[in-house]
């Protein structure tokens, strides 16, 4: 009782058990091989393993290692240049037995039909993500996050598209689709339109983002469950993560699906058959292209399945966003202009043509901010894996706890360190150096929010959204107190922090502040180890642009 009943030793324990990764439950290797090879497939396995950088709590692992076993489906009627996949990913328990199986009656199916013209490949890989991977890294012959892994002994042709399969019981109310991939990545609006059509057909019912289609556009119920449905897909595309296997295919050019089966409390129930009869109809379809998916959208966003919001609608909201950042550039510089023609009009002794603005306004003053606000973001960046180990040295805490407690802590240095001092500028114009320093401020946020736009416009939305309005009120004179209020509501972490509390609500599972705050604390963690485990760009981007940029906004608030 004594070990359990103290806190420090129970947390001493839970690292220990976690470190030793002992997993109740393993995929039956040797198992699948049989069945597989009993339908008529060529069987591989593949053995990885990975160190993670720190332990992840969430899914209670460390020193991963596992094994990929896949069956290849060889097309009849053509040679081996194209593929489908067909994969089913397994955690450390068993929630998705429902879906291996009927990945295997589905292969023993096709395997009688001699219709097929590309290969299909049937998948199985364990440790969810990680094994898919592994796998997707050695099919393509990259190395891009740290994976080790055995070569593959077999291959088939290019890759065309992908469904990916989570089932958690036999029976079926409902499929939910996910889109969502690595760093905002989307799969092409067909293939989306080809699994709605099937579900149709097939008498499925079928939702986005766990929330069913709206019957009636024409009533308000209609357009506010939409805008519901929209903004929880802005708020898992910011995020960058990959919500599924299928968006770690996105990285390589695969059209992609996550399909998950979900038995709630509906009264519509389906069997296996239904929904083997919708997959098998999408692979046939698959089955049937001559070149990629490439007609539709890309770039889209879905208040429900039947509707879609293209690039050319939404795009100019964060274009107007960013003008006022420009409009904001351009009158600072006017008034540094207008400020510099002042001063040698008033009989300052220089050369009779006037000098260039930004010769007056002395540039050496810029330099500090500028770099111990980059500096600040390099240490937010490479500080808090490298120095994991000397916190649990000193600190009663986990590696875990101390990546998230020195992210904190550097963030939170980052306003007190003495790069807010006096500058001597012009004893005339004191006011040129916090605006010179301002336009350089908001000339980088405008650049860094228009390329993060570009390739993730929901996380370009919701920054500039959030960004924007503070960066262009502030200013050191006016309501100082209320502008540093601005900041720090509008600053990335409080952004996230918003944007978690949000997303819950949408959910219909709002949270309390602890809970928010804890589900904070674990989305910095799964932030960090997502990039450096599967290369997600969100981390280094706040990290090493925008809060640096960030910074620059509080220099010039309290600028003296």
């Amino acid at each position: 009782m004594g070990l359990l009943s103290d806190p420090v030793r129970r947390r001493a324990l839970a690292r220990l058990v976690l470190r030793l990764n002992a997993p109740l439950w393993a995929l039956p290797v040797a198992w699948l091989e049989r069945t597989m090879r009993s339908v008529g497939l060529e069987v591989y396995t593949q053995s990885f393993s990975r160190k993670l950088p720190f332990p992840d709590e969430t899914h209670e692992r460390y020193m991963v290692s596992g094994t990929n076993v896949y069956g290849i489906l060889r097309a009849p009627r053509a040679a081996s240049t194209e593929s489908l996949v067909f994969t089913v990913p397994c955690g450390s328990d068993s929630t998705n037995s429902q879906a291996v199986g009927l990945l295997l009656a589905l292969a023993a199916h096709f395997r009688g039909q001699i219709y097929w013209a590309k290969d299909i490949i049937f998948l199985v890989t364990e440790h969810d993500l990680l094994g898919t991977e592994a796998w997707l890294e050695a099919y393509h012959d990259v190395n891009v996050t740290g994976m080790q892994s055995s070569p593959l002994q077999g291959r088939a042709g290019a890759i065309q598209a992908a469904v990916a399969l989570e089932l958690s019981s036999d029976v079926v109310t409902s499929l939910d689709v996910a889109v969502e991939g690595l760093n905002g990545q989307l799969p092409n609006l067909d293939l989306l339109n080809l699994f709605q059509t099937f579900c149709q057909k097939g008498g499925l019912l079928c939702t986005l983002q766990g929330k069913l289609q709206p019957q009636d556009w024409t009533s308000l119920d209609g357009p506010l469950q939409g805008l519901q449905t929209l903004l929880l897909m802005v708020l898992q595309q910011a995020s960058g993560r990959p919500h599924g296997p299928h968006g770690l295919f996105l990285r390589y050019r695969v059209e992609a699906l996550t399909l998950r089966g979900i038995n709630s409390f509906r009264q519509y129930k389906y069997d296996l058959v239904a929904v083997g009869k919708a997959l098998e109809g999408m692979f046939r379809k698959l089955n049937h292209l001559l070149e990629r998916l490439h007609q539709s959208f890309f770039l889209y966003l879905l208040p429900a399945l039947s509707r879609f919001v293209s690039i050319g609608l939404y795009m100019p909201a964060t274009g107007f966003l960013l003008l006022v950042l420009g409009l904001k550039a351009l009158e600072l510089w006017m008034q540094l202009h207008e400020a510099g023609v002042g001063l040698d009009a008033g009989g300052r002794p220089g050369p009779s043509a006037p000098l260039p603005p930004a010769q007056g306004v002395g540039l050496a003053s810029l330099v500090a901010p500028l770099l111990v606000s980059q500096a600040m973001g390099l240490a937010l960046y490479v500080l808090p894996v490298l120095g994991q180990h000397v916190a649990t040295q000193h600190f009663p805490v986990g590696e875990a706890e101390a990546v998230v407690l020195t992210l904190l802590a550097i963030y939170v240095a980052g306003l007190a360190l003495p790069h807010n001092t006096h500058r001597v500028v012009s004893t005339q114009t004191p006011d040129r150096g916090w605006m010179a320093l301002k336009l350089v401020a908001l000339i980088y946020l405008a650049l860094q929010l228009g390329c993060i736009a570009l390739t993730n416009f929901s996380l370009g939305f919701l920054l500039a959204a959030t960004m924007v309005p503070a960066a262009t009120l502030t200013e050191p004179h006016g309501p100082r107190p209320l502008y540093a209020a601005l900041l720090v509501l509008t600053s990335p972490a409080a952004t996230l922090l918003g944007s978690l509390f949000l997303w819950r609500e949408l959910q219909e599972a709002p949270l309390s502040i602890a809970e928010g705050w804890q589900l904070f604390l674990a989305a910095l963690a799964q932030g960090v180890l997502e990039h450096y485990t599967y290369g997600a760009l969100l981390f280094p981007l706040l990290a090493l642009g925008l809060y640096p940029c960030w910074l620059l906004f509080w220099n010039v608030l309290f600028w003296k």
